[in-house]
């Protein structure tokens, strides 16, 4: 299936809608104002959470943890790399690597070695957006809240150089 994630740059603590290819609502992010470190909640659209995610603050590289109903279900971490973002990922739902072009938002994710999606992105004049294919037999919701732990990495180191 294939989900539209279009984030406001200009949005008041993080929040955006991703919409599948029909542009149909399918899920809602909102995230903390004022709260040290990223925290985001993912929602389906009856408003039930379906995934927390919380940065890990007081870390050399970027660490993100992903909760569901309370209980941690996967650690990103940023690792070290002169070249191109790398990062080590663990998961409940299987062993996860991500490879391709984070800067430009175009990488592919494996699960256990098979290709589970694709990420792609476009730029448009006042925000970013950028596709994700997930294979139907996926946790969408889930590789959903891998991605935006990326983006968010990629955003921030970007800001930061600023």
């Amino acid at each position: 299936m294939r989900f539209i994630v279009k984030q406001r740059i200009f949005s008041f603590g993080d929040n955006f809608t991703i919409k599948d290819e029909a542009g149909n609502d399918c899920f809602t992010v909102r995230g903390k104002v004022f709260a040290l470190g990223d925290k985001l909640r993912i929602y389906d659209m009856q408003g039930h959470e379906l995934f927390y995610i919380e940065q890990r603050l007081f870390r050399f590289l970027p660490e993100y943890t992903i909760y569901q109903f309370g209980r941690p279900v996967a650690t990103v971490k940023k690792q070290f790399s002169l070249f191109k973002p790398r990062f080590n990922i663990w998961s409940a739902y299987g062993d996860f690597t991500i490879e391709g072009n984070f800067l430009g938002m175009d990488f592919s994710i494996y699960k256990n070695g098979e290709h589970v999606a694709q990420v792609s992105k476009r730029w448009l004049a006042w925000g970013d957006t950028y596709g994700v294919d997930i294979a139907d037999d996926e946790n969408y919701a889930f590789i959903l809240a891998l991605v935006i732990v990326i983006d968010q990495v990629i955003h921030d180191e970007n800001h930061n150089k600023g």
